[in-house]
């Protein structure tokens, strides 16, 4: 597997990732009826660098970096991920490929700002590679099945 920018000619690969997430409603806070190009537009942003997992030529994850915060909070990244192959370390290979990618461009930390209770997977996976849960917002996400869970702040310095 190797990771590299995403280009104009993932949008395709990238959708059949991101689209069943957030039409499934129970990871990302995100509308789950966000029409195609919107989704495209808010993963692909200007403000941030997005990347993909590739394995036999077919993508499979995805990723983006950027500031969490504008200013005074922009030394801390941000990011996002989609894994289509869970349990084949796929999205362990695009958080180490982000730890790095961070560190070259002078981000001293990375934060997640919400991310679902409900996801252990994610939430162990990333206890797992450093973070601490530095915060927890009370019945902050409605999840589609679960009803209202907490979301969490998972923080690590790089």
């Amino acid at each position: 597997m190797h990771i590299r920018p995403a280009t104009e000619e993932d949008k395709d690969a990238i959708w059949a990732l991101i689209g069943p997430v957030l039409r499934a409603g129970e990871t990302y806070a995100l509308d789950p009826d966000l029409p195609r190009a919107k989704a495209l537009a808010y993963w692909l942003g200007s403000d941030r660098e997005t990347f993909v997992a590739v394995s036999n030529n077919q993508v499979v994850g995805t990723y983006y970096l950027r500031a969490n915060q504008p200013g005074g909070g922009n030394h801390v990244a941000n990011c996002g991920y989609i894994s289509g192959e869970g349990g084949k370390g796929v999205a362990r290979a695009m958080h180490a490929h982000s730890i790095a990618r961070a560190r070259e461009r002078g981000f001293r930390a990375m934060q997640y700002n919400f991310v679902v209770s409900s996801n252990q997977r994610a939430v162990q996976l990333w206890q797992s590679l450093g973070f601490d849960i530095v915060g927890r917002l009370p019945d902050a996400f409605r999840h589609p099945r679960l009803g209202f869970v907490d979301a969490l702040v998972m923080y690590r310095t790089l």
